[in-house]
């Protein structure tokens, strides 16, 4: 058995990717993925839209493998974390669009909680989470709350509720599993990431049933066989970004990594060790092996990275593709004083604030189109800045190099400015795929393919190192305006009473 399969459900795509047992990919299908936007700050996802591209990618990465697809040891699933689907266990048709990690219609409801007596508390001790519409507990009430008929079908036993990973085992497995992995139920805010189980009194504080969670499993072992494919079983599922830890070979504490997709995201392996922040991270699960402690990350969230350069595609129409931000903002040596804020979807970490919005800052008449897609490199890069400054300040190491993947790494314009920002060397793999790699190796671990972790970590390569190439006034200038700007986006959003 030579071939791994990862289902990776992105949140702007559904892909398959098969490996060899080196890591290097033999094959992979892409499917783009519709975005529904029904208001202001919503974003919803079609969820058998998800179902449907995803086996699609699966069927085609078979047909490409021919011969070897009978090789195939194992599938990993990994995905968009924190989006929610809520289905009919009679028909296993959802009851509502899927509520993607982005959409912020529950900020109000955030607040309110924020405002009561020991919650805000409460929930960070239990689940290493602040109280953010991010998480799902609260994307998870309002459809019990706002579709005709689904709390009395909850309190009947015939509704089902999981995050994307939960959904796709249950579709490929004809509704014979219904289960979850430890890293993405941490990403719920219904459970107990230092009890490991599902938390009564989050249950009783969101109004969820019981009875429409999944079984937590580990993130390898044997899940279920896909029905209509002969001998295919999933063996892995881990979220997008620990997969990615994962897959960078991060198994000591200490070592992290960015992953540049639609968003950015932060995480630093802290071992078995559950670190409590005290600057706006969040403490959550990296993975669970079996026999196995659990190991423990502490992490940094950037709502909008390379869906920041989208919108300078598809909302201002500066650039036909994504890669063309890279010559663009290459054409000026610098950002002649602009600064954007890439907070469309609110800021996350270390800010939290649901209220802030994007914004464009120091223009003048001299401002061109390349100066503002230089800014929003600038903007990503500042923005995972600010997240590491605050993870160095929880756990107490200073990073003397990240690891970095995902679309945008392939960057080097973007990778230079995040070195030079960190002050610190960025390095980026041969093999930017790992966050599919590492739900493929996972499920290796669940297959007996690989006896451990470090089997995995062993296929990392280096492709090229970024070092700091700016000196420290010029960064402390640029920190400077950086926080003035973020510092004037802050509740942007907030309605605002008139008399």
């Amino acid at each position: 058995m030579t071939v791994l399969l990862a289902i990776d459900e992105g949140t702007s795509s559904c892909r398959t990717v098969a490996f060899d047992l080196d890591g290097n990919i033999k094959a992979l299908s892409q499917k783009e993925l519709q975005q529904h936007f029904p208001q202001q700050g919503w974003v919803e996802h079609d969820a058998c839209e998800i179902r449907d591209r995803q086996l699609e990618t699966l069927v085609d990465v078979i047909g490409q493998l021919g011969d070897e697809a009978s090789s195939i040891a194992g599938v990993g699933i990994t995905n968009q974390r924190e989006t929610v689907v809520v289905w009919d266990r009679r028909t296993g048709e959802p009851i509502h669009r899927a509520i993607v990690w982005q959409d912020r219609r529950t900020a109000l409801e955030m607040e309110r909680l924020a405002g009561e007596d020991g919650v805000e508390d409460m929930v960070r001790e239990r689940t290493g989470l602040v109280l953010d519409p991010y998480f799902s507990a609260s994307k998870l009430k309002w459809i019990l709350d706002h579709v005709d008929g689904a709390r009395a079908a909850a309190r009947d036993g015939h509704l089902a509720f999981g995050t994307i990973e939960c959904w796709l085992l249950w579709c490929f497995t004809g509704g014979k599993t219904h289960a979850t992995d430890v890293s993405n139920a941490a990403r719920t805010m219904l459970f107990d990431i230092t009890r490991e189980c599902w938390c009564d009194e989050l249950l009783q504080l969101f109004d969820i049933p019981e009875s429409v969670l999944p079984e937590v499993v580990d993130c390898a072992g044997h899940f279920g066989m896909i029905d209509g494919f002969d001998g295919l079983s999933v063996n892995g599922m881990i979220g997008d970004q620990q997969s990615a830890l994962f897959g960078q070979g991060c198994q000591i504490a200490g070592d992290a990594k960015t992953t540049y997709g639609t968003g950015c995201f932060l995480l630093m392996n802290t071992g078995t060790q559950h670190v409590v922040s005290e600057s706006g991270l969040l403490s959550t699960i990296a993975w669970r092996l079996p026999g196995s402690e659990t190991v423990f990350a502490l992490e940094g969230s950037v709502f909008m990275g390379g869906a920041s350069i989208q919108w300078l595609r598809d909302g201002l129409g500066i650039i036909k593709s994504a890669p063309e931000v890279n010559s663009l903002a290459a054409s000026v040596p610098d950002t002649d004083g602009v600064v954007m804020v890439p907070a469309f979807a609110g800021l996350g970490a270390p800010h939290w604030d649901a209220w802030g919005r994007a914004a464009i800052l120091g223009m003048s008449r001299g401002t061109t189109s390349a100066h503002i897609a230089r800014a929003t490199l600038e903007g990503v890069a500042m923005s995972v800045g600010d997240v590491l400054q605050a993870m160095e300040m929880d756990s107490g190491i200073t990073l003397h190099e990240l690891k970095v993947d995902g679309g945008a790494a392939a960057s080097n314009l973007l990778m230079q400015m995040q070195s030079d920002v960190l002050d610190t060397t960025v390095c980026r793999p041969t093999m930017l795929e790992t966050t599919a790699w590492g739900a493929a190796a996972m499920a290796g671990l669940g297959a007996g393919v690989y006896q451990s972790a470090d089997d995995v970590a062993g296929h990392w390569q280096l492709d090229r190192q970024f070092k700091p190439e700016v000196d420290q006034s010029h960064r402390a200038v640029k920190m400077q305006q950086w926080k003035r700007a973020v510092d004037s986006v802050r509740g942007w959003a907030r309605q605002v009473d008139v008399e």
